[in-house]
């Protein structure tokens, strides 16, 4: 990615995750934006969001996303000075729950060494 990419990605993930502490409740007990990915022309722009809860919690947190886009993007555009407002695409980041799955698996063999 280039340099320029990079620090708007930057900019626009603190900007969305001070609006969205700001303007948006959830039923998840913690939501945090973990990266955006933004296409070169500055379009569209992935959203990757991080909730911790229940899969039922994560899926309403990301459909009140998607229906809050308009008032973020109209955010964004008066927080961030682009051509364009980048289109927001949401998409649930799973690393987490992977990271915390791949320790578990882990742990368990260390586990197993042991009572060798």
């Amino acid at each position: 990615m280039k340099h320029r990419l990079a620090r708007v990605c930057e900019v626009l993930k603190r900007e969305l995750g001070i609006l969205i502490l700001r303007e948006l409740t959830f039923p998840s007990p913690l939501v945090t934006v973990s990266s955006v990915d933004i296409t070169p022309d500055l379009k569209q722009a992935h959203v990757f969001i991080s909730a911790l809860g229940t899969p039922a919690q994560r899926r309403k947190t990301i459909a009140l996303l998607e229906h809050s886009r308009v008032l973020l993007q109209s955010g964004l555009s008066k927080r961030v000075s682009l051509k364009y407002t980048p289109h927001l695409n949401f998409q649930l980041d799973n690393s987490i729950e992977r990271g915390i799955r791949v320790l578990g698996i882990l742990d368990s063999l260390e586990q197993k060494e042991d009572e060798k």
